[in-house]
């Protein structure tokens, strides 16, 4: 296969291999199906990979008949090379499909197959998911979740399985079509209330797979919800996410979504009062502590602490793990500028609100103001160098006893 030429217009521009799916864009250039959808799914600008044009939201990619027969063709003559026969692609499913299978998830004895049908749909292409994004099936999916998790707890039944294809069947949907299922969860504090439950009955290592799924759709729920939703959420709601933060067995996505929710519904003073009464400020420190490759869940944890750590009590249960100035001051320059930032803030309260002597004695002990003084000569932001300088200069005193730093000329010289 190496050894035969294969016709460059038979070449997606995108996945450099042979199209099995031809269709062309509005801009008049022919993709691979598969790849073109991923893409435009993926971009955060909607434009086409090769002329760089703006495409429409939802524009339609026509399929390309005649150059799908040209490569199947060409596949044939070439088969005893090893060059494989290109399937002709599946048709799309019929809103009345969709429909009569929407109507089977009311049936005891038909439900469990529409929703295998429905997940094997969701699976195969985008195209699918458009498809079912316009036939209500979201609505579905919500309607299901919310029954069967209220059911959860009231018989021998526990409805993993369904309720794990339920959400990652809305998972998909949602990253294809969030316009048509934002009006059904803006304002819906019982889908939130459904998927709390969820995690407070499955939050074990045996349910691994149900908590991947269910933390990116709550994730999604949450980032829609306005601010009088966000305010009514219930201590045991954050009780679950920080149950999340310590389970090490969940995806890097199901994490990283538990880290977005707090973020989300941090600013609420209230809802920071309560993440902090879960725990969630040591939580953070000891993800971090074992956190070695991941630079967006470092990111994450720095942002929520720069936030937790803006009240007393989340200062104090910062201060309450022995690595939690050390973790941080590791961090400075070592990361991301969003990461130093953040790192800088954190110690900055610290030092600033509860820079007792055996605190400001820490800092010293763990490098924290090695770190500082180091930032100040460094070649960075300069308000960086200016957070840096005005926490040196709140212990400037004590620190200035020490052999090792010269913290003076530092403070004294603008650089």
């Amino acid at each position: 296969m190496d050894e035969i030429e294969v016709p460059q217009y038979f070449v997606c521009p995108i996945s450099l291999q042979i199209m099995k799916d031809p269709v062309t864009a509005l801009t008049g250039i022919t993709y691979d199906r598969e790849s073109i959808e991923q893409w435009l799914l993926k971009a955060k600008e909607h434009k086409c990979p090769v002329t760089k044009q703006p495409l429409p939201r939802g524009a339609d990619l026509t399929p390309n008949h005649t150059l799908r027969r040209l490569i199947q063709a060409w596949c044939s003559e070439n088969a005893a090379l090893g060059v494989d026969r290109i399937p002709s692609p599946k048709s799309p499913p019929t809103k009345t499909l969709l429909q009569k299978l929407v109507r089977n998830l009311n049936l005891p004895h038909l439900y469990q197959s529409a929703l295998d049908r429905f997940q094997t749909l969701a699976t195969e292409n985008q195209r699918n998911l458009k498809c079912m994004a316009e036939s209500s099936v979201a609505e579905s999916m919500i309607h299901l979740i919310t029954n069967k998790s209220n059911e959860l707890g009231n018989s021998n039944t526990n409805y993993s399985l369904e309720l794990e294809q339920s959400l990652r069947i809305l998972r998909l949907l949602w990253g294809t079509s969030c316009d048509n299922i934002k009006p059904l969860l803006v304002h819906n504090i019982d889908f939130i209330k459904s998927l709390t439950r969820i995690l407070h009955l499955h939050n074990v290592a045996t349910n691994v797979n149900l908590i991947n799924e269910a933390m990116p759709v709550l994730k999604s729920t949450i980032k829609l919800a306005d601010s009088t939703l966000l305010g009514s959420l219930k201590p045991e709601f954050f009780i679950e996410i920080t149950r999340i933060l310590r389970n090490r067995s969940i995806s890097q996505q199901a994490m990283k979504s538990a880290l977005k929710i707090l973020i989300e519904t941090c600013p609420l003073g209230r809802n920071r009062t309560r993440i902090v009464e879960t725990g969630a400020v040591y939580e953070l420190v000891q993800l971090e502590l074992e956190n070695n490759t991941e630079k967006n869940i470092t990111e994450l944890i720095f942002n929520l602490l720069a936030q937790l750590c803006s009240c007393s009590d989340g200062r104090e249960q910062f201060l309450s793990h022995a690595a939690g100035i050390a973790v941080v001051s590791k961090r400075v320059q070592r990361v991301s500028p969003a990461t130093d930032d953040r790192a800088l803030h954190v110690l900055w309260l610290v030092a600033r609100y509860s820079g007792s002597n055996d605190v400001v004695l820490e800092m010293l002990r763990v490098g924290a103001v090695s770190e500082l003084c180091m930032v100040i000569q460094a070649n960075c932001e300069p308000s960086l160098k200016e957070k840096a300088r005005s926490i040196l200069r709140l212990h400037s005193n004590i620190w200035n006893h020490s052999p090792c730093i010269q913290v003076y000329p530092l403070t004294r010289h603008q650089r």
